[in-house]
């Protein structure tokens, strides 16, 4: 791989990881001195990405603005890799008119037409909705691929395995990703899954399945830059598998009792280590991690002013954009 392309995504994992500390401060800002999930600027849940930047690094360095991405409700990291606009985003997020969705949607709910970019709070929602995307795009005879995300616990529901047939039947331009970061929730995979990787599930449909070890962005951008140019030849979905790492919880609040790796956690962080990797063979220096560094916190910090200067939605139009 050349350097720029490494610096490009150590850059992008640099941006998302700000971003989400960034909404991790702001969202605990006036949660104290108990905490309240329904008070402060940013009320409700919120499920942050940090530790899987890795994925959606890798996977969306192949695509454009005209390709789809459909994520979960841990959605971030892929909206903000794909193009999403981020003071956009971050005003949705703080629920204000500027926001992608006019304040009504929240983290949970972002919709972007210019990115096709959307995500969803239900569990396995967006493999069918992508399945449904690259449907329309073979229909109309362009090299655009859809590319659908989910955590590992979702493989188990019927939207799952019922998309990723369907594409696998009609020969779908479309990349499967499951990011496998070890817990359903408070479900430990070994609980719920009786096989060790779900790329292994990929033989029940005819289609290729390629698991990921160790968070590598490196090797996700090799396998994901070969699914992708599968789907835009016309060869079909992938089901491709990242064993990647949660750093938080699964909200913002989550004590995490469950969770006898925590201690472990930190040493895992694939963004220093990644950085370690590129010094150590010249990519990298000084100058160019201070530069991510300082391009990342403007650009989100920008974000944070812009969504805190825009307005809340007035009370009055709440049955606006609603179908009764």
């Amino acid at each position: 791989m050349e350097a720029s392309d490494q610096r490009a995504l150590f850059d992008q994992m640099v941006l998302i990881r700000t971003f989400e500390e960034a909404i991790l401060r702001e969202y605990h800002a006036d949660k104290s001195p108990a905490f309240d999930i329904g008070a402060g600027l940013i009320p409700g849940e919120m499920h942050l990405s940090a530790g899987q930047e890795p994925v959606a690094a890798g996977v969306c360095a192949h695509l454009t603005t005209d390709d789809a991405v459909t994520a979960t409700h841990r959605p971030h990291h892929f909206a903000i890799a794909h193009g999403v606009d981020l003071d956009a985003m971050t005003a949705e997020i703080f629920g204000r008119v500027d926001g992608l969705g006019k304040g009504r949607g929240g983290h949970m709910h972002l919709f972007d037409p210019a990115t096709h970019f959307s995500c969803s709070g239900i569990i396995a929602e967006g493999y069918p909705a992508a399945a449904g995307q690259a449907l329309a795009f073979k229909k109309r005879g362009t090299d655009q691929v859809a590319v659908a995300v989910t955590g590992e616990g979702a493989t188990n529901a019927g939207g799952f395995h019922e998309a990723v047939n369907l594409a696998a039947l009609w020969k779908l331009p479309v990349v499967f990703v499951v990011e496998d970061n070890d817990w359903g929730i408070s479900v430990p995979r070994a609980a719920s899954t009786p096989v060790d990787s779900n790329a292994d599930r990929a033989a029940a449909y005819g289609i290729p399945g390629v698991r990921v070890e160790d968070n590598d962005v490196e090797a996700v951008y090799d396998a994901a830059g070969e699914a992708v140019a599968r789907a835009r030849a016309g060869g079909g979905p992938t089901l491709l598998e990242v064993h990647t790492l949660r750093l938080w919880g699964h909200f913002e609040g989550d004590a995490q009792g469950y969770r006898p790796d925590l201690e472990t956690v930190p040493a895992k962080d694939p963004i220093p280590a990644y950085e370690a990797l590129l010094r150590e063979q010249g990519a990298l220096d000084d100058a160019a991690v201070e530069a991510a560094h300082k391009s990342a916190q403007d650009a989100v910090e920008t974000a944070i002013a812009f969504a805190k200067a825009s307005a809340e939605p007035d009370a009055g139009s709440v049955r606006d954009y609603v179908f009764a």
